[in-house]
């Protein structure tokens, strides 16, 4: 069978909440809305018992560091090296949400993980060569009157832009994420089932997606809950971009803040279901990256409280082979800065501006820490001159608001700047973006924000 190498990675919605399953709420004509459900929110299949607000966040960091890891072993856009170094445990711990579909008529409820960074929408699927261990029902081609097979002349197919290989008049794929872990199958297409509640569901016929019958060495889950992978990229089979008339190709989320989140679910919106802003609305366009399936945007310059750092031009943009840059990934928790951006290591020079600010106010600095952050201070309830910190992209600012620059341990009495040295890149992560209205707009190529307090955004 032929080989089309590729990779997951998530950029649209971590939370390092790790995990999440996705429901529908409701829909329009154009437009439909799912709930994020964290990983460790008791309602998730992968619910680990009842942890502390700091046992979540640690686990949470530790997924984020995982994902980082993660990232620096995806090869550039024009690369076919595959990922023989990656472990399984980082893989199946890699993603942060997961969505729970139907597939086929009748339905067979599947769990997959959502991928914001990923294209092809794959599950394991029966007649198995290769199927690894499921504790909920593996989908059937067999037993789905609407199931067929990818034709070898679609575009997908064949053509200068193919993303699978026809052999054998069946249009097939090869997935690898090294270590051994491998799954291929056949390119089909598919009735989808969003499950709204008992009584009401969001059918869409016609989903191009993966019939994996070949995993190997794959253990997303140790309890066997996830079938398969849902992709959410910027490539032209993923939901995103099949969904096109639904969605307009327009998505939104707003994050409530973690320390909330298991009371209160976020929201992805799809087309006519995102909200008007009620304040007003920053506009930053997307960087074209030919070959990279992330949103990548254009950072200038970075401020430190009042304090601008003056990065010179081209210290964030990416390079002629598609590494380094500056890209929003919701599948990362914590925001990296490169320490070698074309010379300059921004991780060191913003953590550094960080600890001036927070040494001329005489604040004691303390050393390690569980949950592995490299800048903390000792402070007292009654200190509240937190530095606000600024991503100036083009066109607009990025102001984070100080609750989220940092994170508290309040029962220990200590903060930690939240930031991660990043490596070949630059990322704005999820923690940054609490609280933050974000509308991706693949019509105008652009990235939307505003403040916004998150837990009124109801499913």
């Amino acid at each position: 069978m032929a080989r089309v190498s590729s990779v997951l990675d998530i950029t649209l919605f971590l939370c390092l909440i790790t995990i999440s399953a996705f429901h529908p709420t409701y829909s329009k004509p154009n437009g439909f809305s799912l709930k994020l459900i964290p990983r460790d929110a008791p309602e998730s299949p992968l619910y680990p018992g009842n942890l502390t607000l700091i046992e979540r966040i640690q686990r949470m960091i530790k997924f984020s560091e995982a994902r980082s890891h993660y990232l620096d072993l995806i090869p550039s856009s024009n690369s076919t090296v595959e990922l023989d170094n990656i472990s399984l445990t980082l893989l199946r711990d890699n993603f942060f949400y997961m969505v729970q579909v139907g597939i086929g008529s009748p339905a067979t409820l599947v769990f997959l993980l959502l991928d914001t960074g990923g294209s092809l929408i794959w599950t394991q699927c029966k007649p198995c060569q290769n199927c690894y261990l499921q504790a909920t029902p593996i989908y059937d081609s067999t037993q789905s009157w609407s199931y067929r097979k990818l034709a070898c002349n679609h575009p997908f197919c064949q053509g200068p832009r193919a993303l699978y290989q026809c052999v054998n008049d069946e249009c097939v794929y090869n997935i690898n994420y090294g270590g051994g872990a491998l799954t291929r199958g056949i390119a089909s297409i598919e009735i989808f089932t969003f499950p709204f509640n008992i009584t009401t569901t969001l059918r869409i016929a016609d989903i191009v997606f993966g019939c994996s019958n070949d995993n190997r060495n794959i253990q997303f889950a140790k309890n066997g809950v996830i079938s398969g992978v849902l992709g959410l990229s910027l490539n032209p089979d993923s939901l995103l971009s099949q969904l096109a008339d639904q969605t307009q190709r327009r998505f939104s989320y707003c994050f409530v803040p973690f320390t909330e989140a298991q009371m209160a679910p976020s929201v992805v919106r799809f087309g006519d279901d995102i909200p008007a802003p009620s304040g007003a609305i920053s506009t930053t366009p997307f960087a074209t990256r030919p070959g990279s399936p992330f949103y990548n945007l254009y950072l200038l310059d970075i401020s430190v409280g009042s304090r601008k750092l003056g990065f010179p031009p081209g210290t964030f943009a990416f390079s002629q082979s598609g590494t380094r840059g500056f890209f929003i990934d919701s599948g990362a928790l914590i925001s990296q800065l490169d320490q070698n951006a074309n010379g300059r290591n921004t991780y060191r020079e913003v953590m550094g501006a960080f600890q001036n600010y927070y040494d001329s106010l005489h604040l004691t600095r303390i050393g390690r820490v569980p949950e592995g952050f490299q800048l903390c201070y000792s402070y007292t309830p009654q200190f509240t001159q937190f530095a606000p910190m600024t991503y100036h992209f083009e066109g607009s600012n990025y102001v984070v608001d100080p609750r989220y620059v940092n994170f508290y341990n309040h029962e220990a009495g200590y903060f930690c700047v939240a930031m991660m040295p990043g490596n070949g890149k630059s990322i704005l992560g999820a923690w940054h973006q609490q609280n933050m209205r974000l509308i991706y707009d693949l019509n105008t190529n652009a990235l939307q924000f505003t403040p916004e307090i998150c837990a009124n955004d109801h499913p």
